[in-house]
């Protein structure tokens, strides 16, 4: 969703060029749309007194307003923090606040709050904006010191304090590091003071941002907040191949979008029979090589004639395995998977070609044709037939010299 100055004109892009703040919060990160700015609240209702701050890379915080100032999506306000201040933008007020703080199970008790001083003044801004612009290149040294001690650690970005006056480093890292000599060193080039915050590979992705293999923007950064946990066994339910190269996020952790489908996917299967479960013929028993959950279709083949494949549905294979449970058997599996090709050929449907496309690389240019290729064969074709006249006579100028 963009605002009105980010929409596109004569089919050119215009873009408001903000870079992130955008005073509508239409387009970051973790948006929330407010549904209910256009009501209003019933006689004698006071409005909700807390407000959401955006800072960097989407991270949220809630603050109360006791000020009682008059604040709007998109204004740049100074709030409360350990020490001194921070600088952040105001993403959603009124009713909706009190919806999200109870979705995140965030108390609203005035006393342990964190407050909201001021609009910030064109200094503060100013501050704001010149400490931002040192976090980039402070990063690139940051990681060469890192790498100089031999820590096993990614710092992967940095976030200043609006006053500038503290740098919190984010790193990722497979085990516990001992980066007290690494403070020490930041401390000293820096000039600031110095806070080390570890996170996981799947919240590193989703603060750097980036875009999919769908062709997407990562859902980790625009609307997925909460990492639950995917495992193999979520890969083998939908039947796709364990390759980790195409399983795997930016993250290098399991796609987040496998457990999207799993339910549905789970839902299905209930009335498949298990697959190590075997099917007892006159012919001999049979064991499930293959399914296919969208057609409902099984693939058997007997024990000893593992070549040979016998597709049935999942009702011939429920009922075939009641029979078992009460001791009969069925002739042999070609019966029941003649019957579904038979059923298959009445269910064909004839399509015609409608659009008139005969071929699909009508519109490819042609070859152009190798004139030297076709040169050569010729010459190659004109000395063989100069080499087969000259054999021919040879035979008679020996019979003429022997008369």
């Amino acid at each position: 969703m963009a605002c009105a100055s980010c929409s596109t004109k004569d089919g050119q892009p215009k873009g408001c060029k903000n870079n992130g703040t955008c005073g509508t919060d239409s387009c970051n990160k973790l948006t929330v749309f407010d549904w209910l700015a256009n009501m209003s609240l019933p006689n004698g209702e006071k409005p909700f007194n807390w407000v959401e701050v955006r800072y960097k890379n989407g991270r949220k915080e809630y603050y109360n307003n006791t000020e009682n100032l008059t604040l709007s999506i998109g204004d740049i306000v100074a709030t409360q923090a350990k020490a001194g201040h921070d600088i952040g933008m105001v993403t959603l007020t009124g009713e909706l606040v009190r919806v999200q703080m109870k979705r995140k199970n965030i108390s609203d008790n005035e006393e342990e709050a964190l407050k909201i001083y001021r609009k910030a003044s064109q200094k503060d801004i100013d501050i704001w904006s010149s400490a931002r612009d040192k976090e980039e290149p402070m990063k690139v040294r940051a990681r060469q010191f890192a790498i100089d001690l031999n820590l096993q650690m990614k710092i992967s970005d940095i976030e200043f304090q609006g006053d500038a006056s503290k740098a919190t480093f984010y790193y990722t890292a497979e085990e516990r590091v001992d980066f007290r000599e690494l403070i020490k060193v930041f401390a000293r080039e820096f000039r600031t003071r110095i806070e080390m915050k570890q996170v996981g590979f799947r919240q590193e992705a989703s603060r750097l941002g980036g875009i999919g293999s769908c062709g997407r923007e990562l859902c980790c950064s625009t609307w997925l907040t909460d990492f639950r946990s995917v495992s193999t066994s979520a890969a083998r339910y939908q039947q796709l191949s364990l390759n980790p190269q195409k399983l795997a996020g930016q993250c290098g952790k399991l796609k987040c979008c496998l457990n999207y489908e799993l339910d549905t996917y789970l839902d299905a299967l209930k009335s498949f029979p298990k697959t190590d479960t075997k099917i007892y013929t006159e012919k001999g028993s049979a064991v499930c090589q293959k399914t296919d959950i969208f057609k409902g279709h099984m693939w058997y083949a007997y024990e000893g004639e593992w070549n040979h494949w016998h597709k049935i549905t999942t009702s011939q294979a429920n009922e075939i395995i009641e029979l078992n449970k009460k001791n009969k058997k069925i002739a042999s599996l070609e019966e029941y998977a003649s019957e579904l090709s038979e059923l298959v050929e009445d269910a064909k449907a004839e399509f015609e070609n409608v659009v008139g496309q005969d071929s699909l690389t009508r519109f490819d240019s042609p070859k152009p044709q190798n004139k030297r290729k076709n040169n050569k064969r010729r010459n190659n074709k004109n000395n063989k037939s100069n080499r087969n006249n000259r054999n021919k006579r040879k035979p008679q100028n020996n019979k003429n010299a022997a008369k």
